[in-house]
């Protein structure tokens, strides 16, 4: 069960999942599709129906995705597609997944917090009344961390203090609404790993970057989004598709800030992974979900080298930071256990580059410059609901 399958992680890994042979059934209620409506937004590329890509993959493959389309956070509904469809493992993608939309205004700080944390208690809650034996492999974000000025462990540190030795969960200092939300899916997750014997593993994901995967390529009406507005997009994506229509890339402050990155096809490949090598009862896994740390500024160099051997003029400009958070920071995470589990990363080579910004080429009469500067500050977010679109 891949809930939140109609997104940009989650439609490529129900996708890749299906191609390898497993049953798959989709949980959705398509807000993702809203939010772009109610704030003038759009995906650079033309994405189908869920209906209709879903006939076309059975189509091009002869393999069904079930589809349920609701709210995870009304039990009811939860409640008779898990009794429907018994998953023996579930993806969980289902929340909202922006900083920046959690900190427009006060409605989307608490429709994000109430969205992510409550879904994914009620996730829990099905799983210990249905499923008992259901693994749950849950998207967390390294974001969960933030920047401490020591080395990042997954999950968990060993600390001494006043002699006396403890592994504990590993300090979180998240720098959202967004973040916050995840940071209670964590502890909700951990906590009833050790009140009820649940299997979960807690993918702590970076930066997610590409657009297609080997079944998203099959065929136009299976495309998956791809987010460019200073929303939604994430930075390597944000800076192909300003290179491509020859706006200066947009470097947050000193662009000092350093987080981990990885590939669209890994996302679904470590989520593989870790339904492949499930949890034990009781066990709450924490995996650091990454292959690759990139400042922004060194990200805005790649970009302008590899928009130069296409011929594209590339400039950067420092804008005046959005966020609250540090510019200049340490950073060192380890990313160790999917590797030993089997991960062979798509790093960021220049031939991958290459193909990102050739992609936001082909697509670039549709990107509206009006939605590539950010216009969400997290100084000024507004108890009142506000509309951001231009």
């Amino acid at each position: 069960m891949v809930i939140g399958g109609d997104g940009y992680c989650g439609w490529a890994t129900a996708l890749h999942l299906s191609n390898k042979g497993y049953e798959v059934a989709i949980v959705d209620n398509l807000v993702r599709r809203l939010f772009d409506h109610q704030l003038g937004l759009d995906s650079l590329t033309p994405i189908a129906s869920i209906q209709n890509r879903i006939r076309r993959w059975k189509s091009l493959t002869g393999k069904t995705i079930q589809l349920y389309v609701g709210d995870i956070c009304d039990f009811e509904f939860l409640s008779e597609a898990f009794k429907s469809f018994e998953p023996d493992s579930v993806v969980h993608f289902g929340e909202q997944r922006s900083a920046p939309y959690s900190m427009i205004d006060r409605s989307r700080a608490v429709f994000t917090q109430h969205n992510n944390v409550i879904g994914t208690l009620n996730v829990l809650f099905a799983i210990k009344e249905f499923s008992e034996e259901c693994h749950l492999v849950k998207l967390g974000t390294m974001g969960e961390y933030g920047t401490p000025n020591i080395d990042i462990e997954e999950g968990f540190i060993t600390i001494t203090h006043n002699g006396r030795t403890d592994t504990l969960p590993y300090p979180k200092q998240a720098s959202s609404f967004y973040h916050l939300s995840k940071v209670h899916d964590s502890h909700n997750i951990a906590f009833t790993c050790k009140a009820w014997g649940i299997r979960a593993t807690d993918l702590n994901q970076g930066v997610v970057y590409g657009v297609r995967t080997d079944e998203t390529a099959m065929h136009g009406e299976l495309s998956n989004r791809f987010d460019y507005d200073g929303i939604f997009g994430t930075a390597l994506n944000r800076f192909c598709v300003q290179a491509a229509v020859g706006h200066p890339l947009t470097v947050y402050g000193k662009g000092g800030q350093t987080r981990g990155y990885l590939d669209i096809r890994d996302t679904v490949q470590c989520v593989e992974l870790a339904i492949v090598n499930p949890a034990k009862p009781g066990e709450f896994r924490v995996f650091n979900q990454f292959t690759e740390q990139f400042s922004v500024n060194e990200l805005a160099k790649l970009v302008m080298a590899a928009g130069a051997k296409l011929g594209l003029e590339v400039q950067t400009k420092s804008v005046p930071n959005p966020r609250v958070e540090a510019e200049e920071h340490y950073y060192n995470a380890k990313h160790t256990k999917l590797m030993e589990l089997g991960l062979e990363p798509h790093l960021l080579l220049d031939s991958l580059l290459d193909s990102l910004l050739n992609f936001a080429v082909q697509y670039k009469d549709r990107v509206d410059t009006a939605q590539i500067m950010p216009n969400v500050s997290w100084k000024k977010m507004s108890t009142k609901p506000k509309t951001v679109s231009v």
